[in-house]
């Protein structure tokens, strides 16, 4: 199995309910291991310049207000296929739809407040990471 990097947000839904230390918990729990991290309240610039590919959909102007609207946790994971694992931990974008035990079935308060983002691809983890950390941030 590759060693991989991924990009993992915790929202503002789940930073304002005190949820971080719960989400690592079951992050590192599954094997992965954050080698970056800090907490930042998102000015609207940055949102909207890291949901830019969302910017002609009718959730863009919603989804921008929420990510700025309490502090986030960006950091950067490290582990064997580190982004399909993240993202099994995470669960389904609905929560509804979302097995039991991931973060979104245990925390997120619907699909707009899913409470964590990840990286869906390498191509996409390398592009996250790179607006969010300098490489001397990140130490794996």
């Amino acid at each position: 199995m590759p060693v991989e990097r991924t990009l993992s947000i915790i929202k503002p839904d789940a930073t304002a309910r005190n949820l971080t230390g719960r989400i690592i918990a079951k992050l590192e729990g599954a094997g992965l291991r954050v080698v970056a991290q800090k907490r930042v309240r998102l000015s609207r610039e940055v949102a909207e310049g890291f949901y830019a590919v969302h910017r002609a959909r009718p959730f863009f102007n919603d989804l921008v207000s929420f990510m700025i609207s309490g502090p986030v946790v960006v950091q950067v994971l490290e582990g064997d296929n580190a982004i399909a694992r993240n993202r099994e931990v995470m669960g389904a974008t609905d929560p509804a739809k979302a097995a039991p035990g991931t973060i979104r079935a245990e925390f997120a308060e619907n699909i707009e407040r899913n409470s964590v983002h990840g990286s869906d691809a390498p191509e996409t983890a390398a592009q996250e990471i790179a607006y969010f950390f300098a490489g001397t941030e990140i130490v794996g």
